[in-house]
């Protein structure tokens, strides 16, 4: 068994992993980090999902590091991407000019600029990446994480990681149950958390549908793929609240349940420097091409691009026939829900009606280049409900909650370690929810919430931080998981540093205080101006 060492392990390289391991390392630290996937970034790469933000992004309300992030991959197309003019010029480029964000963009981007943030770390020598590994076992000695070992996705061996501080960044919170951490799953009941959303009864495996995204663009042929062996189960099935079939455009808004009918429209020739990607005013997913469209064609010079692309992140490929944390069969529902979204692109391209009275839309190709995987469609699942550790806080519905809050704003924290902001929004879920979508103050994430009530030196650095059911609706987001990350890293940091646990930088103001001033010097917001939620 190989075994290896450092100041901290972090297991998991999406965008809480990568953020967790940037904040030890400019502050000295050495780092092991692993991922089982091919890209680092997770939501942002492997998932494939464009940045789901909020409307003020441009200005504040994120970490300078994610700001960076975001800067880096406006500068990557700027240098190497053949824009137009104009586009060059466009102070807050948006690549796809897309509806859901102000910066979509093609996944292979921001890996290149993920690669490119952590190079000085790996020259160095403080950073050691694991690719592609996960998690596989654990030990512990009472309170106490002592080594994490680690399996190649490929069977070329195993490692053992051993570190004072282990930070868990997975997608589902998969170093829980190795560790016998405390932590919880799907719905809480209202008598627990008194959230207005919550359901009567607990129901553990309740949770979001998980979606495996692909991205498409549209030009001359007939690129059909193969029949889906599933197609005909997933073309004639209908959740009991969906108002039609789950393929096709008909569904419910998520903020009234009424049924609605999306468009379709391939290649609309609109004009990018247009687009209104600010949620405030339009979800955006009226016309299912622009809404998460990833490179927009006029946004480069002729010839460039023969189509836009766009990312298939809809409404009819939220798989909901079952959970995949917990359950014995989990593999059999991710392989489903893969199997699901092949479904909708072949409903796609031979079925799906189209507005000239015809149906299907063969011209539709699937540009798994763009996604870099090998069957076309996303490396990993949209997990969007990951386990979530029992902690010393939990961030709850009436939190930030607008209903609730009215115009006093979301809690503040004292022991704010950075702020966040979007609805909550939950996907239909396993249990057979339809949407919940409830409008929200712009909120705090507490320090409470990254520490597990028992465990010294586990962090959660991703999804599995202390919200609930409900509220991690609203801190699943990009930059809201990095601002995790983050937190959890420069705490890891701050205690080896200090010499202390993470409950005693809680626990003690003079300590907390210092704690929250090297977030700041860090570039880390704790407070939002005066700012309206929605």
């Amino acid at each position: 068994m190989v075994e290896t060492s450092a100041d901290a392990v972090i297991v998991g390289g999406g965008l809480g992993g990568v953020a967790a391991a940037l904040a030890l390392l400019r502050a000295g630290r050495t780092v092991i980090l692993s991922e089982e996937h091919d890209w680092l970034g997770g939501q942002l790469t492997s998932q494939a999902v464009p940045p789901d933000e909020h409307p003020w992004v441009e200005r504040f309300g994120v970490t300078a590091s994610y700001r960076a992030l975001r800067d880096g991959i406006r500068h990557y197309y700027r240098q190497h991407y053949p824009l137009t003019g104009r586009s060059r010029a466009w102070r807050h480029l948006n690549p796809g000019a897309g509806h859901v964000s102000r910066l979509c963009h093609e996944p292979r981007v921001a890996v290149a600029v993920i690669e490119a943030m952590l190079a000085p770390y790996r020259g160095s020598g403080r950073l050691r990446v694991l690719q592609p590994y996960r998690p596989v076992d654990a030990q512990v000695d009472g309170d106490t994480v002592t080594a994490v070992e680690l399996e190649h996705r490929h069977g070329g061996g195993r490692i053992t990681v051993r570190a004072p501080y282990v930070l868990d960044a997975t997608e589902t919170g998969e170093l829980l149950p190795l560790t016998g951490t405390e932590y919880v799953t799907g719905s809480e009941s209202q008598a627990e958390t008194g959230e207005p959303s919550a359901p009567a009864q607990a129901r553990p495996l309740n949770m979001q549908a998980v979606s495996v995204c692909f991205a498409i663009d549209h030009v001359d042929g007939d690129h059909t793929i193969d029949r889906p062996a599933s197609y005909d189960f997933w073309r004639a099935y209908q959740p009991p609240f969906w108002g039609d079939r789950l393929l096709s455009w008909r569904c419910p808004k998520p903020q009234t349940l009424e049924i609605m009918e999306r468009s379709f429209t391939p290649n609309p020739g609109d004009d990018p420097l247009l687009m209104d990607a600010d949620q405030r005013h339009s979800e955006g997913d009226l016309n299912l091409w622009t809404f998460r469209r990833i490179a927009a064609r006029r946004n480069f010079v002729a010839g460039a691009y023969a189509s836009d692309i766009t990312l298939v992140n809809w409404p009819m490929i939220d798989y909901m026939e079952g959970p995949v944390i917990d359950v014995p069969d989990a593999d059999r529902h991710l392989a489903a829900a893969r199997e699901l979204s092949r479904s909708v692109l072949y409903w796609l391209q031979t079925e799906a009606p189209r507005s000239d009275g015809g149906a299907g839309f063969p011209g539709l190709r699937l540009r798994g280049d763009v996604t870099g995987s090998a069957d076309g469609l996303a490396q990993a699942p949209y997990i969007r409900e990951s386990r979530r550790i029992r902690a010393l806080y939990t961030v709850t519905e009436q939190d930030l909650s607008l209903a609730v809050r009215g115009d006093k704003g979301a809690v503040g924290y004292d022991d704010s370690v950075g702020i966040g902001m979007y609805r909550i929004d939950l996907h239909p879920s396993t249990g057979g929810d339809n949407y919940i979508d409830v409008g929200c103050s712009p909120f705090e994430i507490p320090l409470g919430a990254l520490i597990p009530e028992r465990m010294t030196n586990l962090l959660p650095a991703a999804k599995n931080i202390g919200t609930t059911h409900i509220t991690n609706g609203a801190y699943r987001l990009h930059p809201v998981e990095w601002n995790a990350g983050e937190a959890a890293g420069a705490l890891a940091a701050f205690c080896l540093d200090n010499g202390i646990a993470p409950h005693a930088v809680r626990e003690k103001e003079e300590l907390l205080a210092d704690f929250q001033q090297r977030l700041a010097q860090d570039g880390v917001e704790l407070r939002w101006p005066r700012v309206a939620g929605y």
